[in-house]
């Protein structure tokens, strides 16, 4: 038999995913895969049970549904600063994941360099191998996950073809400012790269800080690939919808990739999610105080069991420091901590290029009830984890 492409040999499957089957396994309260276990918004749902009964069962426009489009554009024409053409600056995608991958085959050549902060999201090393492309990573320093400029320039000096920002970033919760943002923003337009970001979290900041689109700052909408999706602002991440937002002869290229990657999104789904990207600024608010709340629960719980942990400036996500337990692999920990303690995570290895096994990520977008039945486990910890 022929042999297998050799672009997947260093693949494994998702470590998330996998942590997450593990804690099913255990009957583990699951941290680990970013997912809330609550409803997403009534209205959308209520839009939802209507569009079953209408005619939104065939392919929508490739690119995306016109109405969808055009609300998304309205809504982000607000955030970003600029109007947004919802027909020659928008591509709807099949979640974030695909935005991202989109964009990253849509601006690199095979044997490209990106550069791509470490620790990262999974699919970020991936994307770059599957398009060809090799990775040059550039560490955020614990505890604050700040960068050094002058590492990040030397990346920069090696001519690479984008740079990915997640921002707030997965897992460490860094929200870039606007120092650090345009620190990235000179880089690129001094050594004329592309910025792919992935701003999912965008809506999901604690204050005092605030996210800044870095397509607003000046000169960086012509080399910006914005990517995103509603799977975490309306708490509908199995809906996979995503999007890119970028300059026409950009989205050009983005649309045909698009189209031979997948076609279109869900028609029904861009119908009823149409009705959340009309909400309001109170909305987005009340999203905010939502996992403000959550967060500070989380927070204060752990602190009462006495183990070291990240404070994140946005997204959902924790870094648990488990040094003092001595374990050799962060995820045989994670594995037993599903197993004795009855708490999924995901190892924080899988998101770093260095060699770092002090963390485990957790997540706490869930009820307050459930977290608090995962505290309440967690509290047990030191009795129930076995020897390293």
């Amino acid at each position: 038999m022929p042999e297998l492409s050799n672009r997947t040999a260093t693949f494994t499957d998702s470590v998330i995913r996998r942590m997450t089957r593990i804690s099913n396994k255990y009957g583990a309260v699951n941290l680990s895969q970013g997912f809330p276990d609550f409803e997403p918004p009534r209205e959308i749902l209520d839009r939802l049970a209507e569009v079953t009964r209408e005619d939104f069962h065939q392919y929508s426009i490739t690119w995306g549904a016109q109405n969808f489009r055009e609300a998304l554009a309205e809504k982000q024409s607000r955030l970003m600063g600029r109007p947004i053409d919802p027909n020659g600056e928008i591509v709807v995608t099949c979640g974030s994941t695909e935005a991202m991958m989109a964009a990253m085959m849509s601006v690199t050549n095979p044997g490209d360099k990106v550069i791509v902060f470490s620790p990262f999201y999974e699919n970020y090393g991936a994307d770059t191998i599957l398009s060809g492309a090799e990775p040059i990573y550039v560490p955020l320093i614990p505890p604050a996950f700040s960068f050094d400029a002058d590492v990040l320039e030397a990346a920069f000096r090696q001519h690479p073809k984008a740079l990915i920002l997640c921002n707030p970033s997965n897992p460490c919760g860094k929200v870039f400012t606007l120092e650090e943002l345009q620190i990235i923003a000179d880089l690129a337009k001094k050594y004329d790269t592309f910025v792919i970001t992935d701003e999912v979290y965008e809506h999901i900041v604690y204050a005092p800080h605030k996210h800044i689109y870095l397509a607003s700052l000046p000169g960086m909408w012509e080399r910006t690939i914005s990517c995103s999706s509603l799977s975490k602002t309306y708490s509908i991440t199995g809906w996979r919808l995503g999007y890119v937002i970028a300059p026409p002869h950009i989205i050009d290229t983005v649309k045909k990739v698009h189209d031979f990657l997948t076609v279109g999104a869900a028609a029904p789904l861009q119908e009823a999610a149409v009705t959340g990207l009309r909400f309001g600024d109170d909305y987005y608010k009340w999203l905010q105080d939502k996992y403000t709340e959550k967060r500070d629960l989380f927070l204060r719980g752990l602190d009462d069991i006495g183990i070291q942990h990240t404070v994140p400036e946005g997204a959902y996500y924790i870094l648990l420091d488990i040094s003092e337990f001595g374990y050799a692999s962060d995820l045989d920990f994670c594995e037993k901590l599903a197993e004795y303690v009855g708490v999924g995570a995901v190892p924080g290895s899988s998101f770093f290029k260095e060699p770092e096994n002090r963390y485990i990520r957790l997540h706490y977008a869930k009820k307050n009830e459930t977290l608090e039945n995962a505290l309440e486990r967690l509290n047990d910890i030191r009795k129930k984890m076995p020897k390293a």
